[in-house]
């Protein structure tokens, strides 16, 4: 590791400078194209990392867009690191150009800079530290570049497909020491019947995906007559500072503004959309109330407005994020994304929202339902121990393994974990103004390139 640390530091700028470059690369999900199953901009960020990892010496392997890798070493064994190169929406609220890559301080500011970019790269450097200055290693260890990370990991599970399975592997993408266990993670869609009776939902459009936390919510409600001074009675009372309103004959436009965060932790985001639905159970006539309290309640973060709050005792508490609202001017679509306790299935998910919706009436309708299940390894697994040996002696951090509410690429890549993307100080996921120190970079590839070394040595040996 002294040699490991050496070259790292001697090729700090060229870490710094190719993060920048991958930053600036909109790797947001779009329209297949021939070899760019995610998009054209997504497909330039692969390009990009293939070719840097040429450039460094190594192997390198596109499979079919949907991912690629950088390999050093000989043998059976396989270590991997995975990460992922596309982004979400910037969202609203940036200080920065969220596509700028910035540097400001020594903070990159960029939609990516720490998840996942920035520690993707990271271990690109890790690898090629440990192909210039190792010697033979252990095991082959490998650096996979996914594409599709942030909506549905269909990269990865196209790499399961074609390529065997590690002997350990570590995501760069969550929390340190490392998250021995992810919780369940379900995407569904709750539609019911746009709400009428006089105070008319014609249009709700808000949020981006599923997991994240909705900045922005408007919608337009056409108003009777009949109910018209009732509702003006109500909006000369509405009190939330955050939702504007404005008439146009008949017609009420309303618009609700947030925070955004990830769907793992929706408490530290600020939902547009429950704002905008409290807004209109509020201001509603009371002939129509009943239909937007219901809405509303679907968007509890316990999840007990579909019935499926809970908890459990290695996880802790279901969360529940209302991520997308739309409607088509006869259905309004809920999109959620849950993060369930561990020892849950997917299945006792969908069977309490259907109960609860039964409740709401017989035009509520569960329309989509997919499942990723838990992830769970014990805390006396080889692999967790050794990662957490690295932890203390790296970063100095003794706290235990932690329980995760977001998913990674470990839940679907056999024998692998998730481990910290980011140091303090370094911005927060799916938020604005999202950064990453560049003394942070060359620390995280330090961090990266012991857990490889050691990982390789424990696959080497049979372990």
């Amino acid at each position: 590791m002294v040699e490991v640390r050496r070259w790292l530091a001697e090729h700090h700028g060229e870490l710094v400078r190719d993060t920048v470059a991958m930053l600036r690369i909109a790797s947001l999900q779009d329209d297949p194209a021939p070899g760019a199953p995610f998009g054209p901009n997504v497909r330039a960020a692969l390009d990009l990392a293939l070719e840097l990892s040429g450039q460094r010496g190594l192997r390198t392997k596109d499979l079919d867009g949907y991912a690629g890798y950088a390999e050093a070493g000989e043998g059976e064994p396989l270590v991997l690191s995975l990460g992922h190169l596309d982004v979400v929406p910037p969202g609203n609220g940036w200080t920065f150009d969220p596509f700028g890559a910035e540097v400001r301080d020594g903070w990159i500011y960029a939609r990516g800079a720490t998840d996942d970019k920035g520690p993707t790269m990271a271990s690109l450097y890790a690898l090629s530290a440990l192909a210039e200055t190792c010697g033979p290693l252990p095991a082959r260890v490998r650096v996979v570049f996914g594409c599709n990370e942030e909506s549905g990991m269909q990269c990865v599970k196209h790499y399961v497909r074609t390529e065997e399975a590690p002997t350990h592997g570590i995501s760069p993408d969550a929390g340190w020491p490392l998250a021995h266990a992810e919780k369940g993670i379900a995407n569904f869609v709750v539609s019911f019947n746009a709400p009428r009776k006089g105070f008319d939902l014609l249009d709700i459009e808000g949020g981006d995906r599923p997991n994240m936390v909705i900045d922005r919510c408007e919608a337009k409600v056409r108003v009777d007559r009949s109910v018209r001074a009732e509702v003006d009675g109500n909006l000369a009372k509405a009190w939330d500072r955050n939702v504007e309103w404005e008439w146009d004959g008949d017609l009420l436009s309303v618009v609700a503004r947030g925070k955004a965060a990830h769907a793992a932790h929706p408490f530290a985001g600020d939902s547009a959309a429950v704002r905008l639905f409290r807004f209109l159970a509020e201001v509603a006539p009371e002939s129509a109330r009943e239909e937007y309290s219901k809405a509303l309640q679907t968007g509890h973060l316990s999840g007990v407005g579909l019935g499926i709050h809970g908890s459990d005792e290695p996880s802790g508490d279901l969360t529940c994020n209302l991520g997308i609202v739309s409607c088509d001017g006869a259905r309004v679509s809920l999109w959620f994304n849950v993060r369930y306790p561990v020892t849950w299935n997917g299945e006792q998910v969908r069977e309490r929202v259907l109960r609860r919706i039964e409740r709401y009436g017989s035009d509520w309708s569960l329309d989509r339902f997919d499942d990723s299940p838990p992830l769970y390894f014990p805390l006396d697994h080889p692999m967790v121990a050794a990662l957490r040996e690295v932890v203390r002696e790296e970063l100095g951090i003794e706290d235990p393994p932690i329980v995760m509410g977001g998913g990674t690429y470990a839940r679907v890549v056999p024998n692998t974990v998730s481990v910290g993307a980011s140091l303090p100080g370094d911005g927060a996921a799916h938020e604005s103004d999202e950064r990453i120190h560049t003394d942070h970079l060359l620390k995280l590839a330090e961090v990266y390139a012991h857990m490889l070394l050691r990982l390789a040595t424990l696959a080497g040996s049979g372990a």
